[in-house]
């Protein structure tokens, strides 16, 4: 501890030895002259800047001696940079922007992006540069690890399946939004990030706005927003090339581009990116594409279309089953036996198979020449030698169209139309397989026998790989109009249309030797049907849709020391399924559909400005949110629950932002409570009439409170410290208790009860305490050089409050060892250039230390528990990936 406090000084000394200067000057509309107050002004590579003031004066004090680039920016005008030398005295500078239409900034606005000393909420913001500095191709969520309250993990390591939690609560409540469109799963709310593969490579910036954050859409963010913006199109023409290299046969290689401002009406950019890889886990290879394309019309000085289109076809071995802790490494659960949470005795079940073992996969002898398919299209394995039990494969192209328009001076009209399409699933097994046990912790497929019982079996292949398909489409329309009724006053109303059509089947994958496989599951198939070949559907074929509209209404007002802002929106969903293989008794497909189910929030806040460098703001909100269809439909069966229950959210935050040290120093500190209750959970009863059906239990209240800080401080050029901490209660208040009716006992309605005993039982799935650390050094012009640590703590196993059904069970979940993380990032610029092309290297390493430590744990596991008594040896578990590196070169032109 000595030694770094004595390191720490040292960085020190070099920012108290120089002088200081100040840099001032003025910015103005380059058309008229006329000043643009609250223009801001960074000195690229730190964390130093200012805002214009009234008169479109700037000031940025105590700057040691060195040469900076400075770079002055506002909303609808193109940024403008100039360098600056500071040698101990005060230096001029004036900037004249020049008003831009195709820069985009009209997004910001759209999407509800919250602005600097303003917006009364907590947020971070991770800029383009920063997500360069430490993405590594990486899962977009990754990068937000350093920010307060937000975990994200990779999960079991495949391509694209990491998961992301905001103060305690999983991404299903937590609203994620690509240029201002939701992209959560229409159904039940999941992201699935292998959709997006590419969009870490586009994206300009990401806010994470936390708490039920200032979107005013109608969609219901409880956990937070994470607010995606991707790359608008640009006044200069350039592109750039990127080919990264990493850990286990990783290559990803990016090309893109921009055209620059045409006939001063339009501009495109793009990029294309190829990914290949063998994974850092056994049998997670990936194998994806990914594309992103912008264009900007400029039609008059006050109307501009935009247009956006992004996709990543990828398809990736997956790692889906968590372990027994045992079975990734002896000598970690023996630490965890010497403090009695963990019995040795289990050992002997879950045989070491090591950090990388994955059940999913297996060999399989190259003999074996069968072929696979998705539908219509029949080809070979991804690879001859062995068969990917679980395999995702998807294409999520998105494509939104977005129209700016200020009708008058007061009156502004922001509307995006977009579509977004989907096709591919995940594979599995279907029928009877061969399983191997021996030796091993899990069992693995045997597909050399059971390829060889298929051959041999009377009536085709007794099991198979099938493929679990979902292929949708979704079209939707956010529009808002925005009218500023005085110089303080902004009134925005809108409306959030979509619709979706979501299909879900099975179809056959690989026969595993077979001719055919025998299913019965329609009720429409003649004996000959029901021998299905490759591509063909079985075991299940549903249809469902989402109708879903909402309106919202907001008021804004601020002035030189108040920021105040009001909502209230109201959204209604309507779900219908179609089950196509069951006959609903007149020879047509059994059909469902829900009532129109309401919902609706209410939120505001308020900021006060005590000073320019020093801001407190509070916010509170109500939000009833309508269920996922999960917990309306079964869509297996097609019973609905009559009377669906709304999950509640009530929210309190409060904080405080502040600069010192003229801006060498930025603080956020801020503190919430929100409530959840009646956490919706359904089970099936029988109706009056005999037919199935759903009631929702309700009564399971959950409180998740805490106190976040994040800070900067950058001593001088040379040097940036960064760090975010939280620390969290997050908790289940109280025992559940309840009465439902059901009718199938044959002498009539009986009344069943429900306990749930969860009083005090502590919310599970992510680290309640978080500490992120960070140290940049700038040693050179071009080159930067950063050390991020983070330490994880209070990580209960994740578990589910309604198995907690006994009265002598009142256990916390396994609490999960704490852990120590340590990434290196490293870029430099070069010096040099070969004509117009300027190179970079970068290097990325994660886990430095190569720490064996848990991400992910689930409690008292079915599968892999040893004793069902709340300790480690009843935990299935993933741990933090090994060691890996990403590092390459970039040339900019």
């Amino acid at each position: 501890m000595k030694t770094m406090f004595v390191a720490f000084a040292l960085l020190l000394l070099p920012g108290l030895a120089l002088a200081n200067g100040s840099v001032k000057g003025k910015i103005v509309d380059s058309a008229n002259n006329e000043a643009l107050p609250g223009a801001s002004v960074v000195i690229l590579g730190t964390s130093w800047g200012a805002a214009a003031g009234a008169n479109g004066e700037f000031v940025i004090k105590n700057l040691p001696n060195g040469t900076y680039t400075i770079e002055a920016s506002f909303i609808g005008y193109a940024p403008a940079q100039k360098e600056v030398t500071v040698s101990g005295s005060d230096v001029s500078v004036d900037f004249s922007l020049k008003i831009t239409p195709i820069l985009g900034d009209e997004l910001y606005i759209v999407s509800s992006r919250a602005k600097e000393r303003e917006t009364p909420v907590a947020f971070s913001n991770v800029k383009k540069e920063e997500m360069e500095a430490r993405l590594g191709s990486q899962d977009i969520p990754m990068v937000l690890n350093t920010t307060p309250s937000v975990y994200a993990t990779m999960s079991g390591g495949g391509a694209g399946d990491a998961r992301v939690n905001v103060r305690g609560f999983d991404q299903e409540n937590v609203a994620i939004m690509i240029n201002g469109v939701p992209v959560n799963d229409m159904e039940n709310g999941w992201v699935y990030w292998s959709n997006w593969d590419g969009v870490g490579d586009a994206t300009s910036s990401i806010q994470v706005q936390r708490g039920m954050s200032a979107v005013n859409l109608a969609v219901p963010s409880i956990g937070g927003t994470m607010n995606i913006l991707t790359d608008p199109t640009g006044l200069n023409r350039g592109g750039r090339l990127k080919q990264e290299f990493g850990t286990d046969g990783f290559l990803k290689t990016t090309a893109s581009f921009n055209s620059g401002l045409l006939n001063d009406k339009y501009a495109f950019s793009g990029s294309v990116v190829r990914k290949i890889g063998d994974g850092l886990i056994d049998g997670t290879w990936t194998d994806a594409w990914a594309y992103y394309f912008a264009a900007s019309y400029s039609i008059n000085k006050n109307n501009r279309l935009e247009l956006y289109a992004m996709g990543a076809p990828q398809k990736h071995g997956q790692n889906l089953y968590l372990q027994n802790i045992g079975a990734y490494s002896h000598e970690f659960a023996k630490e965890l036996a010497k403090d009695g949470e963990y019995d040795l005795a289990a050992l002997d079940k879950y045989v070491e198979a090591g950090r990388t073992f994955n059940e999913n996969w297996a060999s399989v002898s190259p003999s074996y020449t069968g072929q696979q398919a998705v539908e219509n299209d029949v080809f070979d394995r991804h690879d001859k030698s062995f068969i990917n039990e679980r395999e995702n494969f998807y294409h999520k192209p998105q494509v939104n169209l977005n129209w700016f328009s200020r009708l008058s001076d007061n009156l502004s009209l922001y509307n995006i139309a977009y579509y977004s399409g989907g096709s591919g699933g995940g594979t599995g097994t279907l029928g009877s397989i061969v399983w191997q046990y021996d030796g091993l912790p899990s069992r693995i497929a045997d597909w050399n026998a059971t390829i060889e019982r298929n051959r041999t079996a009377d009536d085709g292949s007794t099991g198979i790989l099938r493929n679990s398909r979902n292929n949708q489409w979704t079209i939707g329309d956010i529009m808002k109009l925005e009218y500023r009724a005085s110089n303080a006053l902004k009134l925005t109303g809108g409306l959030d249309w979509r619709t979706a059509e979501i299909e879900h089947y099975r179809e056959v994958r690989d026969l595993l030797g077979g001719a055919y496989y025998r299913s019965t599951a329609s009720d429409f198939w003649s004996e000959a049907e029901q021998k299905r070949g490759l591509g063909d559907r079985l075991d299940y074929d549903f249809t469902n849709t989402v109708d879903w509209i909402g309106a919202f209404g907001q008021g804004e007002y601020s002035s030189d020391k108040v920021s105040v802002y009001g909502m209230a929106g109201y959204s209604t969903i309507k779900y219908n399924y179609t089950n196509n293989f069951a006959d609903d008794g007149t020879g047509n497909p059994l059909t469902a559909q829900s009532d129109r189910i309401g919902g609706y929030q209410i939120k505001g806040g308020a900021s006060y400005r005590f000073s320019p460098n020093v801001q407190a703001f509070g916010n509170a909100g109500y939000v009833s949110k309508v269920p996922i269809f999960d917990n309306v439909m079964d869509d297996r069966t097609g019973t609905k629950a009559e009377n669906p229950k709304n999950e509640k959210f009530i929210s309190f935050e409060a904080g405080l932002n502040f600069r010192a040290m003229d801006g060498r120093v930025n603080a956020n500190l801020s503190a919430y409570n929100t409530v959840w209750n009646d956490r919706a959970n359904s089970i099936g009863v029988q109706n009056p009439d005999g037919s199935e059906g759903l009631v929702f239990l309700t009564g399971l209240n959950t409180l998740h409170r805490g106190v976040e800080a994040e800070v900067q401080y950058q001593p001088h050029r040379f040097t940036r410290f960064d760090a975010a901490l939280s620390i969290g209660n997050w908790k289940h208040t109280e025992d559940v208790s309840g009465i439902y009716k059901d009718y199938g006992d044959p002498s009539g309605a009986t009344n069943q009860s429900y306990n749930f005993y969860i009083d005090g039982l502590k919310v599970g799935n992510a680290p309640q305490t978080q500490l992120a650390l960070g140290a940049t050094l700038f040693p050179t012009t071009g080159m930067s050089a950063q050390v991020i640590y983070r330490y994880y703590a209070d990580h209960y196993a994740g578990w589910d409050p309604f198995s907690r059904t006994s009265p002598d069970d009142r256990t916390q979940s396994w609490q999960v060892p704490n852990a120590s993380v340590v990434d290196l990032h490293f870029s430099y610029t070069l010096p040099i250039k070969f004509g117009n092309f300027k190179p970079a290297l970068f290097l990325h390493v994660f886990n430095v230390l190569d720490e064996l430590y848990i991400q992910d744990a689930v409690d008292n596991s079915s599968f892999n528990g040893w004793d069902n008594d709340h300790d480690g040896d009843d935990a299935e578990v993933f741990f933090g990936l090994p060691r890996y590196y990403n590092l390459g070169m970039t040339i900019n032109f």
